[in-house]
């Protein structure tokens, strides 16, 4: 076992180093991050990326599977997982009479979960909720003239999610689960009016930080038609109201700071989410759907040039796995391939338009000979936004690394 831990910390130092590095370069740029609490993160960093990111009915048999806690039912006993995942994405923005590419690479997951008991699973994780990362250019005028100045406005930052899922077997078929989560993280807006890059030069920076706790419950059932199994899985999270900390500052280009205030604190609330799935395996292949809601249009008072609208998501797609025998004797799961398609309709309208994204992935895993490994990748080939009243359209290529590392812990030596 220490030798896989070592390999984690190994592969979490250079993760991180990369993805240092990376943001280092330059940032993605995302122009739809400036609204609300930023991008949202709906895609599932795991196995269930090539399906959609579908897998709400799915036991969590050989991967951590947190679209649903009560999945976490599905590993073996005393069996320890630790998972990690790297996310790039290759974007090309359009917009009046302009096109631009870029590209990032993120740390999206760090994970591990065990089977406790023969009725408890249980798995803790770290994963980015939201990402704020944008720079914009505007004009603003002196109020009852002509004369304008160039605004440089840029955000950054985005939340967190720290989570401690657990999943209970109850019956035979029947699953539930709970994850706990803390949400934290700070959003950071600086904006610099005609700066000429002397120390004279000021700029406001709005620093905004915003925490606390979620709750999500799930549930699963799992039976057989004859050779065929069925999996049916459900979700909610709950509504949370985030406690915030707001401070404004004046500084010049050396970081002095030549004013400051807090701000009164405000109560930013997410959405109670719901969502649907279905799976059926027959043979070696599996399929899975699911849906999610979430109506923010109830929860929060609309922007200047944006209002807050019900979200959307619909995805599902196939997967087949080629068996091989296990150390065992048992049959495993080997080299396994996916497709799958996913719709979204985002929670914002900009300037009143619904943000639409479309989506089609692929996906593919090979085990190591000893099937203490599982390496993963997946891609997804998209587009999001409208050119639509000034707006700007998203045509990207997400890339999902995922490396799996398994063992069995807990067991007692016996001497003959």
């Amino acid at each position: 076992m220490y030798r896989y831990i070592k390999i984690f910390i190994f592969i979490l130092g250079i993760s991180l180093i990369a993805t240092q590095d990376m943001m280092a370069q330059g940032s993605i740029n995302n122009f739809y991050s400036a609204f609300g609490i930023g991008d949202i993160e709906t895609r599932d960093f795991s196995r269930n990326f090539g399906m959609g990111s579908a897998g709400m009915a799915r036991k969590s048999a050989s991967y951590l599977n947190e679209l649903n806690p009560a999945s976490y039912t599905g590993l073996m006993l005393h069996q320890f997982i630790f998972d990690i995942g790297l996310g790039g994405k290759s974007v090309t923005y359009s917009g009046k009479d302009f096109t631009q590419s870029a590209f990032d690479l993120n740390l999206k997951k760090i994970a591990f979960g065990t089977k406790l008991t023969k009725w408890w699973g249980s798995s803790i994780g770290f994963t980015p909720y939201s990402t704020v990362d944008y720079k914009m250019l505007t004009t603003k005028y002196i109020s009852g003239t002509d004369i304008g100045f160039t605004s440089a406005i840029e955000g950054s930052g985005g939340i967190n999610k720290l989570y401690f899922s657990n999943g209970f077997q109850l019956t035979k078929n029947f699953s539930l689960g709970l994850s706990s989560a803390l949400l934290f993280g700070n959003i950071t807006v600086a904006d610099s009016l005609g700066s000429n890059g002397s120390s004279e030069d000021v700029f406001t920076e709005n620093f905004q930080y915003m925490y606390n706790s979620n709750f999500t419950a799930g549930l699963q059932y799992e039976g057989h038609i004859g050779d065929t199994k069925i999996g049916i899985g459900a979700t909610y999270r709950f509504e949370t109201k985030f406690n915030t900390k707001e401070e404004v500052n004046i500084k010049n280009t050396d970081q002095e700071s030549l004013y400051s205030e807090t701000v009164k604190k405000k109560t930013y609330t997410l959405p109670g989410e719901y969502g649907i799935g279905v799976s059926v395996k027959r043979g070696n292949a599996t399929f899975v759907a699911d849906y999610k809601e979430q109506d923010w249009s109830r929860s929060n008072p609309n922007g200047l040039d944006y209002s807050f609208t019900k979200a959307q998501k619909i995805g599902g797609g196939v997967e087949y796995a080629f068996q091989k025998r296990g150390y065992n004797g048992n049959l495993v799961d080997g080299f396994i391939i996916q497709a799958g398609l996913n719709y979204q309709q985002g929670y914002l309208k900009i300037k009143n338009q619904a943000i639409k994204d479309y989506g089609f992935t692929l996906g593919g895993s090979l085990p190591s000979r000893n099937n203490s490994t599982r390496y993963y990748l997946g891609l997804e080939f998209g587009q999001r936004g409208t050119t639509a009243a000034d707006l700007i359209k998203e045509s990207y290529i997400n890339i999902n690394f995922n490396l799996t590392l398994q063992d069995i812990m807990f067991l007692k030596r016996k001497n003959y």
